[in-house]
């Protein structure tokens, strides 16, 4: 217990914790990252209630999940995310304090946490951002109507190459491989298709 009275090891978790919990958003459904999370940000929890604290330094921690959140949410903006990372790590240096009301983080701990939280925030928020703005390669809703070509003889089953994809297709007549094929529907990952007119005799 007397290590948690340490602020540096309470700054650690802390930080520790705070990653943890943003890389738990992007790889939901582990546990780990969560477990994780959850323990190092609850035993920083009693550290600070057994040290003295800067009650400002903790708002800012606080308000600084607001932007990371309208980053990833509302607005999507690297401005809000640079914000959050700011609020983030000023917050955290500065939460515990000494006996003079200075930080009682070692200044070089504080940096080299600092630099490499930020740096790791800043890469898996940009990610995460990317990730949301980016167009799905293929739109299922548009599979109906196109046109692709039958890998194997199709008819209760079979593949067909559509869209640079290989799907499962049936169809209610037989296909001979390598004929032109329209996608009637889609069931799940299975495709109903039919011979392309083109195709037809």
């Amino acid at each position: 217990m007397n290590l948690l009275m340490d602020p540096n090891v309470a700054y650690v978790l802390l930080v520790l914790g705070i990653v943890l919990g943003v890389l738990a958003l992007f790889a939901p459904g582990t546990g780990f990252l969560e477990i994780g999370a959850l323990f190092a940000l609850v035993l920083a929890g009693i550290s600070a209630v057994n040290m003295d604290i800067n009650p400002w330094a903790l708002i800012v921690l606080a308000l600084g999940i607001v932007p990371f959140i309208l980053a990833l949410r509302k607005w999507r903006s690297w401005a809000f995310l640079g914000i959050a990372i700011v609020a983030l790590v000023f917050g955290s240096v500065f939460l515990f304090r000494n006996a003079t009301g200075g930080p009682a983080v070692n200044i070089w701990l504080a940096i080299f946490v600092s630099l490499l939280a930020a740096g790791t925030l800043w890469i898996i928020g940009r990610k995460g951002l990317e990730a949301i703005a980016r167009h799905p390669d293929f739109d299922l809703g548009q599979l109906k109507g196109a046109i692709g070509e039958a890998q194997t003889n199709i008819f209760r089953e079979g593949s067909v190459h559509i869209g640079g994809e290989d799907w499962s297709a049936w169809s209610q007549e037989l296909i001979p491989a390598g004929s032109k094929v329209r996608v009637l529907k889609r069931q799940g990952l299975v495709l109903e298709v039919e011979r392309a007119e083109e195709e037809k005799q």
